[in-house]
C-alpha cells in the first residue's frame, strides 16, 4: 500500500477468530499471560504483546500504526488529549536548566505551558516570529534543547518554511517538534520536511466531527521510545474506545479534507474584497504573506479562515450574535462550520499586547469552515455581516 487513502483505510489490527470486517473495541484495561514465563519477558520488554491498556491497546496500537505510516514516521504514542500530546513531549526531553524556541504564534494552552507551568521547572523559553524567520537562529543559546512550531499557527493561519527550520535544528543539535494539527499529515507531512516530532490535536480533523479526545507524538523509535518511557509512568494514553474512533474517522480523513478545503478557499476569496471585512488570512491565498511557502510545503490550504471584521469587538460581536447556521464554539475542525472569537476564548489568557504581536485583534474570527454545501455557508456570512 503506497497510497495515502489506502493506508487509512487498509492499516487495520489483526483480525481475531471472529473475523470481523471492521476492528472490535478492546474494552479491556489489563490482559492475560499464558504463564508465568511470558508474563515475565513481556514486562521484561524481551517480547512484544499488551500487558496493560495504559502501555497499549489492540485500538491504540491501530490507531499509531496509520497515524505513523501516513505522517512517514517510524513510531509513536497516542495520548489522551492534544495537550497531553504537547505537555508529554516537553516533559520527555525538558529538564531544569533547559530552553526552548517557540513560534509566538501558539495555542493559548501552550502558551500557558511555557509561561507558567515549565516555568516553575526551571525551563526557559523565547518566542520567534514566524515571519521573521531570519530572528530564529539568534534566539538559539547552548541550553536550547527543542525548538516547537505551529504551521499553519493558531488563529493567524501564519506559516514557517518547515525545511528551513529542520536546516536550523540540526545545525544546532536541537529536536524539532511542529505541531502539525491545522495541516493533518493528508496536506502536510513534517518529519518528510525533517522535522524530528509531529504532533497532533486528534480532537480536531483526526476525528473531524466533535465527538472525541485524543492526541499523537510521532517520530523516530529512539525519540519515541523516551516519550513511551515517561508517558507510561505518568499516565496520558488515549482510551482504547476513543482510540477505535480515531481510527475510523482516518478512513474519511482525505475526503473530508478536501472538501473543507475547497469549501474554505472560496469563503476566503468570497470574503477578500468584502466591504465589512478589514483582513482576510487564509494559506493558499495569493495575499497571504507565506504564500509561496505554504504552496511548497502544503497540499492545500486546510479549513481554517481567520478574518478581521470592521469595527473591533462590537463589529465581532455583531457578526457571530448574526450567525444562524454557524456554531459559536471553542473547538474546530468539525463537519459543521463554527466561529470562535479568539480574543475572548482560547487565546483569553494572552495580554492584549501579546494577542495585538500575533495578529490577534478585537476584531478577529477564526472561522472553521465545515462540511456544507458552499452555499449555505456563504449565505450564513453574508446575512451575519449583513
Amino acid at each position: 500500500m503506497e497510497n495515502f487513502e489506502t493506508i487509512a483505510i487498509r492499516t487495520q489490527t489483526e483480525r481475531s477468530a471472529h473475523k470481523e470486517h471492521s476492528a472490535p473495541i478492546y474494552l479491556t484495561s489489563s490482559y492475560k499471560f499464558d504463564d508465568a514465563e511470558e508474563m515475565r519477558a513481556l514486562f521484561a520488554n524481551e517480547k512484544e504483546g499488551n500487558v496493560y491498556s495504559r502501555y497499549s491497546n489492540p485500538n491504540t496500537s491501530e490507531f499509531i500504526e496509520k497515524m505513523a505510516m501516513l505522517e512517514g514516521a517510524e513510531d509513536g504514542f497516542a495520548t489522551a488529549t492534544g495537550m497531553a500530546a504537547i505537555f508529554t513531549t516537553f516533559a520527555t526531553f525538558l529538564k531544569n536548566g533547559d530552553h526552548i524556541v517557540s513560534s509566538r504564534s501558539v495555542f493559548g494552552s501552550t502558551h500557558q505551558l511555557l509561561t507558567n507551568i515549565f516555568a516553575k521547572w526551571g525551563v526557559t523559553f523565547d518566542y520567534a516570529d514566524l515571519d521573521k524567520p531570519e530572528d530564529w537562529e539568534a534566539l538559539i543559546k547552548p541550553n536550547t534543547k527543542l525548538i516547537f512550531v505551529e504551521t499553519p499557527s493558531n488563529p493567524g493561519i501564519d506559516i514557517i518554511d518547515l525545511a528551513f527550520l529542520a536546516g536550523l535544528a540540526k545545525k544546532h543539535n536541537t529536536i524539532l517538534v511542529v505541531d502539525n494539527c491545522f495541516a493533518t499529515p493528508y496536506l502536510q507531512q513534517p518529519i518528510k520536511l525533517g522535522a524530528d516530532i509531529s504532533i497532533h490535536s486528534a480532537t480536531k480533523y483526526i476525528d473531524g466531527q466533535g465527538r472525541a479526545l485524543g492526541g499523537i507524538i510521532l517520530g523516530s523509535k529512539a525519540l519515541i521510545n523516551d516519550v513511551i518511557a515517561f508517558a507510561r509512568h505518568s499516565g496520558p494514553s488515549l482510551s482504547p474506545f476513543n482510540a477505535w474512533l480515531l481510527s475510523k474517522s482516518l478512513e474519511t480523513l482525505a475526503v473530508r479534507m478536501d472538501r473543507h478545503c475547497e469549501n474554505a478557499l472560496k469563503v476566503a476569496q468570497y470574503l477578500e474584497n468584502h466591504p465589512k471585512i478589514k483582513q482576510v488570512k487564509y494559506p493558499f491565498l495569493p495575499s497571504h504573506p507565506q504564500y509561496e511557502i505554504a504552496k511548497k510545503q502544503m497540499k492545500m490550504g486546510g479549513g481554517i479562515v481567520t478574518i478581521v471584521v470592521k469595527d473591533g469587538i462590537e463589529g465581532a460581536r455583531k457578526f457571530m450574535d448574526g450567525l444562524r447556521m454557524f456554531s459559536i464554539s471553542a473547538n474546530l475542525a468539525d463537519t459543521r462550520s463554527i466561529a470562535t472569537h479568539p480574543a475572548t476564548s482560547t487565546h483569553s489568557k494572552l495580554s492584549e499586547e501579546e494577542r495585538n504581536i500575533v495578529g490577534i485583534e478585537q476584531g478577529s474570527i477564526r472561522l472553521s469552515i465545515g462540511l456544507e454545501h458552499i452555499d449555505d455557508i456563504i449565505a450564513d456570512i453574508e446575512q451575519a455581516l449583513n
